[in-house]
């Protein structure tokens, strides 16, 4: 089995990305990119300094002075902004819909896109977010495009927010699932979508375990 490939995985808010990331890159003993963790980290940074994201000379100050680092944690990757641990504030519904928000912006996806290339340059990766196939890394080896219904999106969500002590309502997690779903695919830069060699899993009722299988099986037979 191959040690230097770039493996993609792809996908909708809620979907099971980051726990099926790291378990499949745990599997290969690759590393694993949490890219959705860098975008919700620079949304951070932006709402905490004031900025407008569609500032641009605003927006290109900042990440002058980015100090942006992703380490490996247990459940969860653990995100500094400087030496301030910032991995719990990030992981809420209304930072998602913010980093949503940061993401369209073109100068956001051009530093990230170029901080993510240099991580995988020399392969070995798991890179997980919405445009991993078909922006950032286009000739990944193997894509996968993880999907699940909206409802079942929302439940799985509440219940991970619920064993971290967050009780929100199942309603309006649905209703911002669906919201960021329709603003990551109509935006014009990087939309979400598969990429056309993407394989497409609907886990809607698979077990994580039963998605990281398929993946594996999958990934043999292509290397």
């Amino acid at each position: 089995m191959r040690s230097d490939a770039i493996v993609t995985i792809d996908g909708p808010s809620g979907a099971g990305k980051s726990t099926i990331s790291r378990m499949f890159a745990s599997k290969l003993h690759y590393t694993y990119l949490d890219t959705g963790a860098m975008y919700r980290a620079v949304g951070l940074k932006v709402t905490r300094l004031g900025i407008d994201p569609a500032d641009s000379e605003a927006m290109a100050r900042m990440f002058e002075d980015l100090d942006l680092r992703l380490l490996p944690g247990g459940d969860d990757t653990i995100v500094l902004l400087g030496e301030d641990d910032i991995s719990k504030a990030i992981r809420t519904p209304e930072m998602g819909m913010i980093a949503s928000r940061v993401s369209a912006e073109k100068i956001v996806r051009e530093k990230l896109t170029q901080i993510q290339r240099e991580i995988g340059k020399n392969g070995g990766i798991v890179a997980e977010g919405r445009d991993m196939g078909t922006v950032v890394f286009p000739k990944a080896e193997c894509k996968f495009f993880l999907d699940a219904s909206p409802e079942e999106r929302a439940r799985r969500r509440q219940l991970q927010l619920l064993e971290k002590g967050q009780s929100v309502d199942f309603q309006v997690l649905l209703d911002q699932i669906i919201k960021r779903d329709r603003d990551d695919s109509s935006r014009d830069l990087a939309p979400l979508q598969p990429a056309d060699n993407a394989v497409i899993i609907d886990s809607s009722k698979m077990s994580i375990d039963e998605v990281v299988n398929f993946m594996m099986n999958y990934f043999e037979k292509v290397q």
